[in-house]
Formats: structure tokens, sequence, C-alpha cells
């Protein structure tokens, strides 16, 4: 039997690091080709059901795999027509909306020119929107590239499903024969809790969607509907989605209402949103078992945003949601899946010879 060399930790960790290193810079230079692939590969996930679905009704799988995609074409075009529809209204408005703006700022220059001189208010003011225009324009850019490459993610999609079977076969053959029946029951386990997982990220969307939109309703407040939807959209990310949706209807009802009441009504409403999310919604819906602790997620979305952008914010959290599965159910991956999650263990101590490190080893004495 052949004996294995064991490195010392702190070649193992370098290993690592340069793995990570290398991999970052890898899929930061091939963004264009990998965002849309990974969005693909969340709606082939969705879509495999359906797909099998269509096949069990005896229709062939190139034609079953295209009607699936037809229908999420449709849903998914419908809504980004609505979106774009009210995002024309919403820019009509904005010359109404800009004017609304500049007396704000002026009547909020006057309030401050008791403490801060009207020049320096001027100075800071030019400085933000100096700030403002390169980040709207990388945004814009950001838009561009996304608009250009998205006619990849059908053809991503259609070859996923229609190759899946080539990829599980491939996935079989890098491990040994011997562990056939294991790898089988980690991906049958692992598929199963993906779909689940990707179903309960799309109904949890659209019921914070439903609530953020019956709220804005209530109060009053202008494109109700689009802000709801965007709102959701946003809750994808831990920690920030909230706030950012927040403070944009916020934004919206201040340009377009008087006084405060309507603020504050958005502020009490998205917080009761926010705790129906994340005490009801995730565990119930979503499923505690891929529930990532705060640290991993802010960890995780500022790494998605350096290294994709606002796609790599989006797509963080369910590549994420997907390695905890997949790290719960391989034994050697386990720790790694405990440090991804939210329940914590009782702290544990090493055994170790003549009964040091453990707090209890002179209990037996005497």
């Amino acid at each position: 039997m052949p004996i294995q060399k064991k490195y010392p930790f702190y070649i193992k960790v370098t290993i690592i690091l340069l793995g990570l290193v290398l991999a970052s810079y890898a899929l930061a230079n091939l963004q264009d080709i990998l965002i849309p692939f990974s969005y693909a590969l969340f709606l082939a996930i969705l879509l495999n059901p359906l797909v099998d679905l269509l096949q069990r009704w005896k229709m062939p799988r190139v034609l079953s795999i295209s009607v699936a995609l037809l229908i999420a074409i449709v849903v998914i075009g419908a809504l980004w027509y609505y979106l774009a529809v009210q995002m024309s209204h919403f820019t009509a408005q904005l010359p109404a909306l800009e004017q609304r703006t500049t007396d704000l700022v002026s009547r909020l220059q006057q309030q401050l020119s008791s403490k801060i001189p009207m020049d320096r208010q001027n100075h800071y003011i030019a400085q933000v929107k100096a700030g403002i225009g390169p980040l709207i324009g990388r945004a814009l850019g950001s838009v561009a590239g996304t608009l250009i490459t998205v006619s990849l993610i059908p053809v991503y999609t259609f070859l996923l499903l229609y190759y899946r079977v080539l990829i599980l076969n491939f996935i079989y053959d890098i491990f040994a024969e011997e562990h056939e029946g294991e790898v089988q029951t980690v991906l049958r386990q692992s598929r199963g809790a993906i779909q689940s997982y990707m179903y309960g990220l799309v109904i949890r969307a659209l019921i914070v969607a439903g609530m953020n939109i019956l709220a804005l309703l209530l109060l009053g407040v202008p494109y109700a509907i689009l802000l709801g939807l965007l709102g959701a959209i946003l809750n994808v990310l831990p920690l920030f989605g909230g706030v950012l949706a927040t403070l944009l209807a916020i934004a919206v009802a201040t340009l377009t209402k008087e006084g405060i009441h309507t603020q504050v009504g958005i502020t009490i409403c998205y917080v009761v949103i926010q705790f129906i999310d994340n005490h009801f919604l995730i565990p119930y819906i979503v499923g505690s078992r891929v529930k990532i602790n705060a640290l991993i997620s802010v960890i995780a979305i500022l790494l998605g945003a350096a290294v994709w952008g606002f796609s790599g914010m989006i797509v963080a959290i369910p590549f994420i949601g997907i390695l905890k599965i997949i790290f719960d159910r391989i034994p050697e991956m386990k720790p790694w899946g405990r440090l991804l999650g939210t329940e914590e263990e009782p702290q544990r101590r090493r055994q170790t010879k003549g009964g040091r490190g453990n707090p209890g080893g002179g209990a037996g004495r005497g």
C-alpha cells in the first residue's frame, strides 16, 4: 500500500490561497462567459423537474427542453417588459423629480447655512456629483454588457439540460468505482436539496414582492409595483438588500410627497417585512439547513461584487447555499458546511494524552 505524504499545514494553506487567487483572476477575466453561464445553471436547475415531467409524457427530450425553456423565456420576458415599461414611465417624470430635488436641496442648504457656509456646501455637492457620475456610467456599462451577453443564457440552459446525463457520468467517472454508491447518494440528495432551495428562493421573492407592493399601495407611494419588485430583487442580498430597498422607496416618497409621514410608514412596513422574511420565510420556505450566517454572507457579497459586480452580488448567496448543501453531504467537507451555516455546536476540545486539554480531566482523581 503506497504511503501518503503529509505536508505541513502552512504549505497546504499557501497552496489553497494561491488556488483562490488564480480562481478569482480567472473568474474576473472570464465574466462575460461565466456570468450568463451562472444564470443558466440556476435556470436549468429550476427547469429540470418540468423537463422530466414532459419526458414522462412521452415528449422527445429536445422538444421537452424547448417547451420548458420557452415557458421560462415568456415568464421572464413578461416580467422584464413590465419593469421596462414602468421604468420608462418613471424616466418620463425625471424633469419634475429633478426640480423637486433641487428645491429640497436648496431648502436644506438654507437650514444648514447658519452652521456650514454656503460655499462649502456647494463644494460638497459638487464633489458628490463628481463621484456619482462615474458610478452611473459604470452601472449603465454593466447593464449594457448584461444585455449583450443575455442571449447566451438560453443557449447555455438548453445545452446544460440536454447534456445533463453526460455531465453526471463525468462526475461518476472522476471518482473510484468503489465510491459509486456514495456518489449517487450525494448527487441525488444534493439535486433534490438544490432544487428545493432554488424554488424556495423564488417563492420567497414572490411573497416579499407582494408584501412590498401592498404596503406601498396602502401608503400611496407612486410606482409601488416597480418599487416592490425591485425591493424583492434587492432582498436577495442579505443585510444590504433590505436597507437598499427601504432607501429607494423613501427616496421616491421624498421626491413625490410632502411631509415625513410616508417615509416613517415605509420604514415601519419594511422593518416588519424584513422581520417576517428572516423569521418565517427563510426558515420555513427556503429552509434552515441552507441558511448562511451573516459573516459568510457579507464576505460572499463583497467578493462577488469585486469579481463580477452587481451580478456577482446576486449569484453569490445561491452559490454559497449550493456549496453548503454539497458540503453537508460529504463527510470530509462537513466542517466547511458547519462554518457556512448558522447552527452552533458546543465547543469541543481534542483529547490529548494524560488528560491535558480536557476541562473535566481531573474530575476522576481521588
